[in-house]
């Protein structure tokens, strides 16, 4: 049968995300989460908060590199200190990305012993697991949600099944224990996340913050058990969501496990912002993170922040690795121009390019795109026809075929964006 159905055939989107709609502001800065707000990413810096120079570059890396919140530690009085000067010295920088401190242990008597760091900090991660023990607990949590409340400030509610509240834990175990059908261990531990979550933002609430301001996550490092959790949360608050996949790992297994759990939840409606939580391989950047973050967003069409290029994986077809490098030097070169393009060319981070390596699938995909070039392949004439919206503007020839392409590349770029500022 080779008939068409009736019904066209359309491509999946994302589910209409349905969440309160959190602020996180820094000056003029404000950076809104949940609601019809965009997905938004964030990261956090691994540097000795204390060292205040070396946290104020980093965060001004990741925030360059694309991430609009950045968490530090905040884990000693001495890092507590150093908090206003870290948000001084990105403000002297032209840095007004929101900072989010990270408390666990000792935060109730870090933000009251220290408000201009509770000032300059724009949100507080709190994780009910940490934040005290018996009738302490609920005392401590208290100190620091009311510091919340009173300087208006937005809170994540951080759980993380690396330090659960064991008494919580404890007590559903009991429970569970006296079922007629008890459930297994990891169904009660799924529900001890969701309890401890939910529980808190309840108990926040009660002491006066406006549930507006909070934000929920529940972390695991595995890819089925977030999916699990992340729908039981979903479908039980309307609370803005924090999706990441916690300690993920290293490379390309961090990337990847990353990347399936987080675009899962994010095709099904769920999650309000993401982190990435990779560990960086010797002498990588801390903005890989950042990065990957970027691409699942994009890769699922939900935003765009850079040109994309669309490269052929290379065959027996393609020995010569001209289109690999050209295609490298390409996304290169618009990666580190973006900082400046998203200013002068507004719209170019929708941007097409396709760098194809032969014939069999060149000429199509580079139509498909903004602009493209399809290289000759092993034993094709040594020519390059570059298609610039859809149809066939010229052909390349020569040594100098990437760096002609490279400079049509720059001329689009300008022709087609730049018309916009000037006609602002």
């Amino acid at each position: 049968m080779n008939d068409l159905a009736d019904t066209p055939i359309a491509a999946a989107a994302p589910a209409p995300r349905r969440s309160r709609q959190a602020r996180v502001a820094w000056g003029s800065r404000v950076v809104t989460v949940g609601g019809d707000a965009p997905v938004r990413v964030q990261s956090m810096t691994n540097t000795d908060t204390v060292d205040v120079i070396e946290t104020a570059i980093q965060v001004k890396e990741l925030a360059l590199a694309g991430s609009e919140l950045v968490r530090i530690t905040v884990n000693t009085p001495e890092a507590a200190a150093a908090v206003p000067h870290i948000r001084d010295q990105l403000d002297r920088m032209g840095v007004d990305v929101p900072l989010v401190g990270d408390f666990h242990y000792n935060g109730h008597r870090l933000l009251t012993e220290f408000p201009a760091m509770a000032q300059a900090l724009s949100k507080y991660r709190i994780n009910p697991g940490n934040v005290g023990k018996g009738d302490k607990k609920d005392r401590q949590f208290a100190q620091m949600v009311e510091v919340a409340a009173r300087l208006g400030k937005c809170v994540r509610i951080g759980v993380n099944w690396g330090s659960l509240d064991q008494e919580l834990l404890a007590e559903l175990m009991d429970t569970n224990a006296k079922r007629v059908q008890p459930w297994d261990a990891k169904q009660v531990m799924y529900a001890a996340l969701v309890q401890s979550a939910l529980g808190s933002a309840d108990h926040a609430r009660e002491l006066g913050l406006d549930p507006n301001q909070i934000i929920i996550s529940c972390k695991l490092s595995g890819v089925q058990d977030l999916i699990a959790v992340y729908r039981a949360l979903a479908a039980r608050c309307d609370y803005a969501l924090h999706l990441g996949l916690t300690e993920a790992g290293m490379g390309t297994k961090g990337t990847v496990a990353s990347a399936v759990a987080i675009g899962q939840l994010l095709q099904e409606g769920i999650g309000d912002t993401i982190r990435v939580s990779l560990t960086p391989q010797p002498g990588e950047a801390r903005t890989q993170e950042v990065l990957v973050a970027l691409e699942i967003l994009q890769s699922l069409g939900l935003r765009a922040f850079n040109p994309s290029v669309t490269a052929c994986p290379g065959c027996g077809r393609t020995t010569s690795t001209v289109f690999q490098e050209l295609a490298k030097q390409i996304d290169d070169h618009l990666r580190a121009m973006m900082p400046v393009w998203r200013e002068r060319y507004p719209g170019v981070e929708n941007l097409k390019i396709a760098v194809m390596g032969c014939i069999v699938n060149g000429p199509g995909e580079s139509k498909h795109a903004d602009i493209g070039i399809s290289l000759p392949g092993t034993g094709e004439a040594p020519a390059a026809p570059v298609f610039i919206d859809g149809e066939k503007a010229m052909t390349l020839r020569g040594e100098g075929i990437a760096q002609e392409f490279h400079r049509i590349v720059e001329s689009y770029i300008e022709r087609r964006f730049g018309s916009v500022t000037a006609a602002h």
